[in-house]
């Protein structure tokens, strides 16, 4: 992984120079393995992100919001009682293993000095954050409870005494020299870069892979001095933070990857760095995660409707044979003294036809001559009063699937509270039941919150992320001679530029935010519509989210993650 020892080394550097000293003056935390430190060190307010995610486990400083609940968890409270209001003491890393001890003092119920220690193990699916009271070493609490039934070697739980995980006896690649590594590996045995992480603490898979590429022909003399150069760039602090894009994947590290090929993006800071890595990475799994029986019943509503669909285009096949049936019903009259009783098809003259052609008339042996052509009559009736009912339950079935895969574009870059709104838009309109669970007043009563970004020259641009926010933005919202934006023919999102003349710059930061809150979001050259608000409507019952445009102009853009942020960070 990305974030090994030699990245929490560093990291643990630069947070020991912006925060170290700093007081802890508020703390949230808006998802369950994550927190959020308010810390105020140097004059400046920073935002400390602790995540013991199973799969974004990480340590940084952030730029990002976050949507608090509205009843702060028990960890949350814990912590406030134990850490708000305390001076940071230290931040520091315990060996070069993936794990941050922050050490805070302040004072307790009765006002003596209290020194606390949370501790941040940056683990995978065991990645925790524990809060230990250093005097007696005890656990006072933890996001990740771990009773003795699932791990012998130590209890995370109150009132346990904090064990650390257990050590590996590797060396620290920090303190050896070309000699010790020579000794380490066996050059003979192959498979150089795994040995580099069985036998050096904080190697990771990445820095050894690159340790190798630096070494060209890795041997006794070239890999030990690759190997002690990087490790001694990172012990000054020569780091480059950089995300690489290479065979459509993101990989981020402190220091150039020469191995991997593709695009790289420098930033300025490690944290920085993660801000971007990270965005909307953690929330789209978050969602993944909490409303996957939503996205699958959208799914099957959609090749439910899919399926439908076919059906109704083949009995709108079978009507547009209507002409047929008449034309055998009247010809089978005109020759029933030609026909008997167990014939299975007969060859007539179609007078029809003023070149007297022969058609060939199928019958069913246990009917009459006569009722064989009633038959005909009958299909022929039915079948011309099912036209219009078919055509019409087509267009119906071709809006419901247009529809979910609206919702479903909207779930792909959707915020857990953007969710609820499509659950209950769903409850709304029939599809869900309600749940359950009753709602306050409040719940019900609030306000619908739109995503903001600010344009290259300070206008104000707003997105809808589902049908309920466009609704708003675009009905109640938005004034008429508002610019309106829409990727053409594509589900996205309604963006609305709060100018009444503004620059083409702006149409064209504007543009991107519809197609990167579009189903077109990894394409190139996504067409884009824009017109004046007052030229947009919403049919008379149409679904939620749906309009209809005029007097519009289509410019194309590729959408642009980066700019996106930029835009967002404004705010």
């Amino acid at each position: 992984m990305s974030f090994d020892g030699i990245f929490t080394y560093a990291m643990t550097k630069e947070l020991k120079e912006t925060i170290e000293s700093g007081r802890i003056t508020k703390i949230h935390q808006p998802f369950k393995h994550e927190l959020v430190l308010q810390i105020r060190a140097r004059g400046q307010n920073y935002k400390l992100l602790l995540s013991a995610h199973p799969t974004y486990a990480r340590v940084h400083l952030t730029n990002e919001t976050y949507d608090n609940p509205a009843e702060p968890p028990m960890f949350c409270m814990l912590l406030r009682k134990h850490l708000e209001g305390s001076i940071i003491e230290s931040v520091r890393q315990v060996d070069l293993d993936r794990i941050i001890v922050i050490e805070a003092k302040g004072r307790n119920e009765i006002g003596d000095l209290s020194i606390k220690q949370l501790i941040i193990e940056i683990m995978g699916r065991h990645s925790n954050i524990i809060l230990v009271d250093k005097n007696t070493n005890t656990i006072i609490d933890s996001v990740k409870h771990l009773p003795p039934s699932v791990n012998r070697h130590r209890t995370v739980l109150p009132g346990y005494e904090y064990v650390a995980p257990p050590s590996h006896g590797k060396s620290n690649p920090f303190q050896v020299d070309e000699e010790t590594i020579i000794k380490k590996l066996d050059f003979n045995a192959g498979k150089l870069a795994e040995q580099l992480v069985q036998h050096f603490s904080g190697i990771s898979p990445l820095f050894a892979k690159e340790a190798l590429f630096r070494a060209r022909l890795a041997n006794r003399a070239t890999l030990p001095k690759s190997f002690i150069a990087m490790v001694e760039d990172v012990k000054q602090g020569r780091i480059m933070p950089q995300i690489y894009v290479h065979d459509a994947k993101e990989t981020f590290y402190i220091l150039p990857l020469t191995h991997l090929q593709g695009e790289t993006k420098t930033f300025s800071t490690l944290s920085e760095m993660l801000d971007r890595y990270y965005f909307g990475k953690a929330e789209r799994d978050r969602v993944k995660q909490q409303a996957n029986d939503l996205e699958r019943f959208i799914a099957n509503e959609k090749a439910k409707n899919e399926k439908k669909l076919k059906k109704l285009e083949q009995t709108l096949k079978e009507a547009e044979k209507a002409e047929q049936y008449r034309l055998y019903g009247e010809l089978l009259t005109a020759n029933l003294y030609a026909i008997k009783r167990g014939d299975k098809q007969v060859e007539v003259i179609n007078y029809y036809d003023e070149n007297g052609s022969t058609v060939t008339i199928p019958l069913d042996p246990q009917k009459s001559p006569s009722e064989n052509a009633q038959s005909y009559f009958q299909k022929y009736q039915k079948a011309k009063n099912s036209v219009q009912i078919v055509q019409e339950q087509i267009e119906r079935t071709k809006q419901e699937i247009d529809y979910f895969e609206r919702l479903l574009q909207q779930m792909e870059s959707a915020s857990p509270k953007d969710v609820e709104e499509i659950r209950e838009e769903l409850v709304e309109e029939g599809y869900l039941r309600a749940r359950q669970a009753k709602q306050t007043k409040k719940q019900k009563q609030e306000k619908i919150e739109l995503e903001k970004y600010i344009a290259s020259d300070g206008t104000e641009i707003l997105v809808g992320k589902n049908n309920k926010q466009n609704d708003y933005l675009t009905n109640k919202l938005a004034h008429k001679d508002e610019v309106w934006l829409h990727t053409k023919d594509i589900p996205g999102s309604h963006v609305v530029i709060r100018s009444k003349n503004p620059s083409e710059q702006t149409i064209l930061e504007a543009a991107n935010l519809a197609a990167y809150f579009s189903k077109a979001r990894q394409s190139s050259s996504v067409p884009v519509d824009y017109t004046k608000v007052r030229y947009v409507k919403k049919p008379s019952g149409a679904k939620p989210g749906y309009v209809i445009y005029e007097n519009q102009q289509t410019i194309y853009v590729t959408p642009d993650e980066d700019l996106v942020i930029k835009m967002k960070k404004t705010v």
